[in-house]
């Protein structure tokens, strides 16, 4: 049945963009507010894969970092509960942006955050039952 309603839902949709990350901070949140009181963090998180070379044997680590960026409330606790190192998950689109460097038109792709768990929080001996460690807006 579950499957039904996937083929379903996309035969009726045009296109999905939908991206979910386990991973864990790179940085410290940068966060940038403007006058009419709206809010943007961004950070980098990373997730990491691991494969074994069938020439050496050897286990081989691949990280791949991904630009994040959260809007307005959900930004707003993003500031306050994550920092470098932060375990978290997080759903989302892709947005690719361009803009202009120096004469120069660069492009970036980042996830635009409707999501975020908070998992450090969740798992770690820090977190009380006041903690705020799911967010979906």
């Amino acid at each position: 049945m579950f499957i039904n309603a996937i083929n379903l839902y996309i035969k009726m949709s045009t296109s999905i963009n939908k991206v979910i990350l386990v991973g864990n901070l790179g940085t410290d949140v940068k966060s940038y507010r403007f006058s009419d009181g709206n809010i943007v963090v961004n950070f980098p998180v990373a997730t990491s894969e691991s494969y074994l070379n069938k020439e050496t044997g050897e286990k081989v680590d691949v990280t791949d970092w991904h630009n994040i960026t959260v809007r307005n409330k959900l930004a707003e606790l993003c500031e306050k509960f994550l920092k470098k190192g932060s375990k978290v998950y997080i759903e989302g689109k892709l947005k690719t942006r361009k803009f202009d460097d120096n004469g120069i038109t660069k492009h970036i792709t980042e996830v635009i955050a409707d999501n975020i768990l908070f998992l450090s929080n969740l798992l770690g001996k820090q977190a009380d039952n006041d903690d705020i460690v799911q967010h979906d807006f």
